[in-house]
């Protein structure tokens, strides 16, 4: 007689939690904006406009820097709240900041020349690709089956 057991395969994942998937994934939106901005800088011209005081056809000011860190600070901030947030707040508050981050990011290419389009096409097709991810774990996130977190014994 055989008997069949389940022997877990080491090659098996465990399940990942919603929150660290929303978590990892505005770390790599986080990553991505970085790495635009900087490869922006090579940009034949862009150096130069922003030591002449100009950056995407705007001055730079106090108030446009402070609107550049406001948006570069919620997805670094999202990063944490994914995984600190109640379940019922962290749904709401990713489905709420990555449906405003889409329009935000598409932004990024007014103004730009067809030359720069597949540098631009492919950054913010990653970038709407990623926060369309957000979207779905968000949306599909249901906080009625979210796991409680464990209560410390005193």
């Amino acid at each position: 007689m055989t008997i069949r057991t389940n022997t877990p395969n080491p090659l098996d994942s465990p399940p990942i939690p919603v929150q660290a998937k929303l978590a990892a994934a505005w770390t790599s939106l986080m990553f991505l904006y970085i790495y635009v901005d900087y490869f922006h800088l090579y940009k034949p011209g862009a150096i130069d406009e922003i030591r002449g005081g100009v950056v995407f056809e705007f001055d730079i000011s106090p108030t446009l820097l402070t609107i550049f860190l406001a948006c570069v600070a919620i997805p670094a901030l999202m990063v944490m709240l994914s995984m600190t947030l109640p379940a019922r707040v962290n749904r709401a508050t990713n489905l709420v900041v990555a449906t405003f981050y889409i329009p935000l990011s598409v932004f990024n290419a007014v103004g730009e020349s067809w030359d720069w389009a597949s540098f631009y096409g492919l950054s913010i097709g990653i970038e709407v690709l990623l926060l369309a991810f957000i979207l779905r774990y968000a949306w599909k996130f249901r906080p009625e089956i979210a796991r409680p977190e464990s209560v410390s014994a005193r």
